[in-house]
């Protein structure tokens, strides 16, 4: 697959990630506590029932220039315990809206970097949740680890408070890239990481994570670095396109200074790694993901039944409403989203009196949950029908479209430029419209208007 310039100049342009429908702009200041505390009490009544759990740990011993995530550094040590202290009130707070005959599907956390603070804490909030909440059987208990602050004793502990799948942050095997990033390197070789989280269960999972668009890489160094992690044979691999959004992000200038890829270059990047991977047995799942052809997500692929939330891509059986907990964490229910404070001691403050840390937030209309699927399942599943999905959400095909009012310009154009190709009552995604799978979802979205200072680009 080649992709000429002219589709990149044309496709190339500021759009919403769409990991969540309306997009995170779109919440409004005016939503507090209160409205979290209806979400939440709606919640029991609405579909998905399962629960979904996201906790964010918010520290790092260091800045990575990259970063897009909401953090603060390590170097705050005092602040560690009166968080998870925090952490658990907020989760004994929520957990008394919700029904006692829900279960628990999943739980993440993220950051931050988790495995930053002492094990010990981790396994104090498993526990606590553990103590909280009844789990279906096999749920999925996930953990973003960086490689650089584990080594066999934190391994053991983690396995111990009960995670069975990891997701370590590689980035690049290149250390010149990572110093470039100021990334640590892993403090053990990555291929040793992985056989002590494996030793004693061969079941459990482990995603290897990767950014493209750094400063030094180059199509053959990334393919280089993609080569290393299909011989460390990791169940998931994922290669995140870097964002660069300065004016959010203010450290990201420095990587301006040090050389980013061109918009060309760091497509080249892609193809050849998505190439690689796809050669090497790996199947390509929405935009950044690659599984084995036994992974359930490619199986629930196969039957368009593919499915994401703030957690990432999930199955039917795993997907629940998210309950997020932590500094700038972000609940969604079925009918809205709460986000909360993103300063850690502003957020400690709040939930140690009593209140919920919520600042922003909304409830979603019918008509935008209604968008939201069509949305979801396109950028899961990389096809549309809109008799099946109007026969879904029981309404007809007309006033689905007149809900959702589709840029019929727009599809002409994916039409003419081989982005999509038509069926009877929809269209599928070309193996080259995945990579312009966010425009092509903006032309499904009636509330999207181009904002350059609001969405990262395309590609």
């Amino acid at each position: 697959m080649q992709v000429p310039d002219s589709l990149l100049k044309k496709y190339n342009v500021p759009v919403p990630r769409y990991t969540s429908y309306p997009p995170a702009n779109h919440f409004s200041d005016d939503f507090n506590g209160n409205n979290y505390g209806d979400l939440l009490i709606e919640s029991n009544m609405l579909q998905p029932e399962l629960i979904s759990i996201y906790i964010h740990i918010p520290f790092c011993n260091k800045m990575c220039y990259y970063c897009g995530c909401n953090m603060c550094l390590a170097g705050d040590k005092h602040l560690i315990k009166p968080y998870i202290q925090a952490l658990k009130k907020e989760i004994t707070m929520v957990a008394a809206h919700l029904e006692k005959n829900r279960k628990v599907a999943q739980i993440h956390y993220g950051g931050g970097t988790p495995n930053s603070i002492n094990s010990e804490f981790i396994k104090e909030i498993n526990e606590y949740l553990f103590n909280t909440f009844e789990f279906i059987d096999k749920p999925e208990i996930a953990i973003e680890a960086h490689p650089g602050h584990l080594d066999e004793k934190y391994i053991t502990d983690l396995k111990k408070a009960g995670f069975n799948r990891f997701s370590m942050g590689i980035q690049d095997f290149d250390p010149d890239v990572l110093k470039a990033v100021n990334r640590d390197p892993a403090r053990m070789p990555v291929h040793e990481l992985m056989h002590l989280m494996r030793s004693d269960n061969p079941e459990v999972a482990i995603n290897l994570d990767f950014i493209y668009g750094l400063p030094l890489q180059n199509p053959a160094s990334f393919v280089e670095t993609m080569e290393k992690a299909v011989k460390l044979q990791p169940d998931r691999l994922v290669t995140f396109s870097y964002a660069h959004v300065p004016w959010i992000k203010k450290q990201q200038e420095i990587l301006e200074k040090r050389g980013l890829p061109s918009t060309e270059t760091k497509m080249e990047m892609f193809l050849a790694a998505y190439h690689f991977l796809i050669h090497a047995g790996y199947h390509a799942i929405g935009l950044d993901h690659y599984v084995r052809e036994n992974d359930e997500l490619y199986i629930a692929l196969q039957n368009k039944q593919l499915h994401r939330n703030f957690q990432g891509y999930a199955t039917r059986r795993t997907t629940g409403q998210v309950y997020a907990f932590g500094m700038s964490a972000i609940s969604q229910t079925e009918n809205g989203y709460a986000q909360n404070e993103k300063d850690t001691k502003t957020y400690i403050d709040k939930i140690e009196t009593g209140h919920y840390a919520t600042v922003k937030g909304m409830h979603v209309s019918p008509e935008q949950i209604k968008v939201r699927e069509v949305i979801t399942h396109l950028m899961c599943n990389k096809e549309f029908d809109w008799q099946e999905m109007a026969d879904k959400l029981g309404i007809t095909q007309e006033k689905l479209k007149t809900i959702v009012q589709p840029d019929e310009a727009a599809f002409s154009m994916f039409e003419k430029d081989k982005l999509i190709n038509p069926k009877a009552n929809g269209f599928e995604v070309t193996e080259m419209g995945a990579l312009f799978i966010r425009n092509i979802a903006a032309a499904l979205d009636p509330a999207y208007k181009e904002q350059k200072q609001k969405y990262s680009k395309s590609v």
